[in-house]
């Protein structure tokens, strides 16, 4: 302030005249020359301190954008590459599930042909013994009917001995007991 108070003094001292046109847009020649003084400190003072101080913050700042568009980018990467790789086991899950199904068909196929295989040896094994056990009847029925021709027999027998039979009866007799066998045993 004392810098300026010389020229404050002058400005002071100065007659007051009535100005017009442009000297009323100019400013005083001592307002003039103390502004030009304190914009040229001001200048050197944001020159020196200032813009550097903002230039090496705007760097500062730069780089941080910068590398955290690098890390970005290589997250993007990382991102990408496991999405490929979950695609991949994704696929494979797929691949193994259908393994496992065509596997398990193929299972059911051969457990169905070996239960179709052994169900017809079964109704094979019981036709056999269905078989059999006809036969046996059969043959049951066959020593039954001989047991009751023979106790037939003997009861002809008997009435042929007890009574006089002539030839020409007894023939007869025989004729129809053999019809009689041979009816039984079909």
């Amino acid at each position: 302030m004392q810098l300026l108070a010389p020229i404050l003094i002058l400005a002071e001292e100065a007659p007051v005249e009535e100005s017009g046109g442009i000297d009323l847009l100019l400013p005083e020649t001592s307002e003039l020359i103390a502004g030009v003084i304190a914009f040229a400190i001001i200048f050197v003072f944001v020159w020196k301190w200032v813009l550097p101080a903002a230039g090496r913050a705007l760097a500062a700042r730069q780089e941080a954008i910068t590398g955290q568009l690098t890390e970005a980018e290589t997250a993007k990467t990382e991102a990408e590459s496991l999405l490929e790789d979950y695609k991949k086991q994704l696929a494979s899950a797929r691949d193994e599930a259908n393994q496992i199904v065509d596997d398990a068909r193929q299972t059911a196929e051969a457990l169905r042909s070996d239960m179709v295989t052994k169900a017809e040896a079964e109704a094979e094994a019981i036709r056999g013994k269905a078989r059999e056990d006809a036969a046996a009847e059969k043959e049951r029925a066959s020593a039954q009917i001989r047991d009751e021709v023979a106790a037939l027999s003997l009861d002809v027998a008997q009435k042929v001995v007890a009574g006089s039979v002539d030839e020409a009866a007894q023939r007869a007799l025989v004729d129809r007991y053999i019809e009689d066998l041979e009816g039984l045993e079909d």
